[in-house]
C-alpha cells in the first residue's frame, strides 16, 4: 500500500492490488473474470474508502475504471442473504444506466446479485413489477426513480448506498431537483458517492448539500485529457469538405471499430448517406431514435457486427465498447465538457487510441478553446499517423 496526498490536502491510500482490499472470494472472481488483473490508478485509491461506507466524491475521466471502482465498492457491501433493494445508481441518461447495470452484472456473476435498470422508454408496469421483486441493484435515471419512489413501486428502507453517476451532467441536464426528492425518500444514513469528469462550482456546491465530510479522490483538470490517448485535428478548410476528408480517411485506416460524432441528429444522418454512398457501411445513433431502436444499434456495435457508429452526443456517455479505438468529431462539441467523454470511448482502460477532429477554417478559435480549457495541445494529424493504432 502507498499513501498519497489528495487534493484537498488529506491522504488516500492506494491499495495495489484487488486481492489487498479484501473482497469476498465471490466478487474476486468476478472482477477477474471481467479481465481486469490490477486496479487502475482511481481504483486503487477510491475502492477501498468507498466500501467502507464513508461518503466519497470521485473525480476521474472516461475510461480510467471509475464505473468499476464505485460498482466494485457497492458490490463488496450487499448482504445478497437479504431480498431488499440495497443499492441505487443514478445516471443522466438511459444508455448509461443500462451499461452499469452489464458491469453490475458481470462483477457479481458469482455472487448471485440481482440488478434492475429503471428507465424511460421502456413499460411502466414492467418496471414496477421488477421493482416490487426488490433486486439488490437498481440502476436508473432519475425522473424514473423518483416516480416510482414516491408511487410505492420501488422499496428505499433498505438503500445503503446512492451513487450519482455523470454529476456534472445531471445537473446541466436539469435533474437537481429529482436528485433532491430521491435523497428524500431515502434513510437519513444512506452513503453518498459522487462521480463526475469535471469539478464545477455548482457540481461541489451539490457534494458540499448531500454529502458529509467525504473521501475526495481527485484529479486536476490538467491531467484529465487521457494520456493512452493521442488527439489530432485536420484542416478540411471548409465544412463542407468534412465528409470527403473522412471518408478518404478510412480509406487508409485500419481499426476494428470507430465513432464518428456528430451535434445534431440531421448532421449524423446525412453523413451517415453520403459514407453509404461511398460504400462504407454504417450505423447511426441519436436521441431521437425509439429507445428500442437505440438498444438494438448499441448491442450491434457492442457484438463487433458493425464498425463504424455515427452518433450524436446520447452515447457519450453512455457506451462501452472495447474494441474502438478510433474517435472522429465530425463536429466538434458545443459543450467542452463533452469532449473527453466523447475521446474516452477509444483507449478504455490504458489502450491505446486516437481522436481526431475534422476542422474547418470556422472552428479554429473552437479548437484552441478546448486546448487551453484542457491545458494540453492538439497537433496537426501526422502522416504516419496508423502507426499511433497499434
Amino acid at each position: 500500500m502507498e499513501t498519497t496526498e489528495n487534493k484537498t490536502g488529506g491522504s488516500v491510500t492506494e491499495v495495489q492490488s484487488f486481492e489487498e482490499m479484501h473482497l469476498s472470494d465471490e466478487l474476486l472472481r468476478g472482477v477477474y473474470a471481467f479481465g481486469w488483473d490490477s486496479p487502475t490508478p482511481i481504483q486503487r485509491k477510491a475502492i477501498v474508502p468507498a466500501k467502507s461506507g464513508q461518503d466519497i466524491i470521485i473525480h476521474a475521466q472516461s475510461g480510467t475504471g471509475k464505473t468499476g471502482t464505485f460498482v466494485t465498492a457497492l458490490l463488496a457491501q450487499i448482504d445478497v442473504s437479504k431480498a431488499e433493494t440495497q443499492a441505487l445508481i443514478l445516471s443522466p441518461v438511459r444508455e448509461l444506466a443500462l451499461q452499469t447495470q452489464s458491469v453490475v452484472n458481470a462483477l457479481g456473476q458469482f455472487m448471485g446479485v440481482s440488478c434492475h435498470a429503471s428507465v424511460g422508454g421502456r413499460s411502466g408496469r414492467d418496471d414496477a413489477a421488477a421493482l416490487r421483486k426488490k433486486p439488490h441493484v437498481v440502476t436508473g435515471t432519475p425522473g424514473r426513480v423518483l416516480g416510482n419512489l414516491t408511487r410505492g413501486f420501488m422499496s428505499a428502507h433498505a438503500i445503503r448506498s446512492v451513487v450519482l453517476d455523470e454529476t456534472d451532467v445531471l445537473l446541466e441536464q436539469g435533474f437537481e431537483e429529482q436528485m433532491r426528492g430521491i435523497f428524500g425518500e431515502l434513510p437519513g444514513d444512506v452513503q453518498a458517492m459522487l462521480v463526475t469528469a469535471t469539478l464545477e462550482t455548482e457540481t461541489q456546491a451539490v457534494a458540499d448539500q448531500l454529502l458529509r465530510d467525504p473521501v475526495k479522490v481527485l484529479i486536476p483538470l490538467e491531467q484529465v485529457t487521457l494520456e493512452g490517448i493521442k488527439q489530432y485535428y485536420i484542416d478540411c478548410e471548409r465544412d463542407e469538405y468534412k465528409a470527403g476528408v473522412l471518408t478518404d480517411l478510412y480509406g487508409t485506416l485500419s481499426v476494428a471499430q470507430s465513432i464518428v460524432f456528430c451535434n445534431t441528429q440531421r448532421r449524423a444522418l446525412q453523413l451517415a448517406e453520403h459514407m453509404d454512398t461511398e460504400g462504407f457501411t454504417v450505423s447511426v445513433l441519436t436521441g431521437e431514435m425509439p429507445q428500442e431502436d437505440r438498444e438494438e444499434v448499441i448491442r450491434a456495435f457492442k457484438s463487433g457486427s458493425s464498425r463504424v457508429l455515427i452518433a450524436t452526443d446520447v452515447v457519450a456517455r453512455g457506451i462501452d465498447a472495447p474494441s474502438v479505438s478510433a474517435v472522429m468529431n465530425f463536429d466538434l462539441p458545443h459543450d467542452r465538457a463533452n469532449y473527453i467523454h466523447r475521446i474516452g470511448r477509444c483507449g478504455r482502460m490504458g489502450k491505446k487510441g486516437v481522436a481526431i477532429n475534422l476542422v474547418a477554417s470556422t472552428d479554429f478559435r473552437q479548437l484552441q478553446g478546448l486546448e487551453k480549457y484542457y491545458s494540453t495541445v492538439i497537433p496537426v494529424l501526422p502522416a504516419d499517423f496508423a502507426t499511433h493504432l497499434g
